[in-house]
């Protein structure tokens, strides 16, 4: 057997770098903070680009605005309305995080709506790009945003 001589690498190895926590997706973040810091205001932004320039939006926690409903019980609402208050939509979140069942209504001259309708109901992933354009599918549903 032959002997040799070689001498050890004199700089160790580098460790690994460390790695970055990853941010938590948006969608993550609490759910008011999600609503008011990211889904309000790109809401807003997308229904100024389709020419609504009047539309105010407010986050807030009350009863629904419908005949029967338990007056006790109070929701967390998206609520926009623009041409004057004459139109009206309200996006209600049934349970206080995103994922949980949503609902939607809308009304026109100041009147309570007359239905509330299931909203994103068959999504198994919700996103703030997809809240904003299933938002955006109902209000042009009612032809609020563009003319068929």
């Amino acid at each position: 057997m032959v002997e040799t001589n070689a001498t050890p690498n004199p700089t160790p190895a580098k460790p690994p770098a460390a790695k970055k926590p990853k941010e938590p997706a948006l969608e993550d973040k609490p759910f008011a903070e999600f609503v008011q810091e990211h889904f309000l205001p790109s809401l807003d932004q997308a229904l100024k680009k389709a020419g609504l320039d009047d539309v105010a939006l407010q986050f807030v926690e009350q009863t629904l605005p419908l005949t029967g409903a338990d007056p006790q019980q109070k929701y967390w609402q998206v609520i926009g309305t623009w041409f004057t208050g004459q139109r009206q939509f309200n996006l209600y979140f049934l349970a206080a995080n995103i994922t949980g069942p949503k609902a939607f209504s809308c009304a026109t001259s100041g009147s309570r709506p007359s239905t509330l309708e299931s909203f994103m109901i068959d999504e198994r992933k919700v996103t703030l790009d997809l809240m904003v354009l299933y938002t955006l599918q109902r209000l042009n549903g009612q032809k609020w945003l563009y003319r068929n």
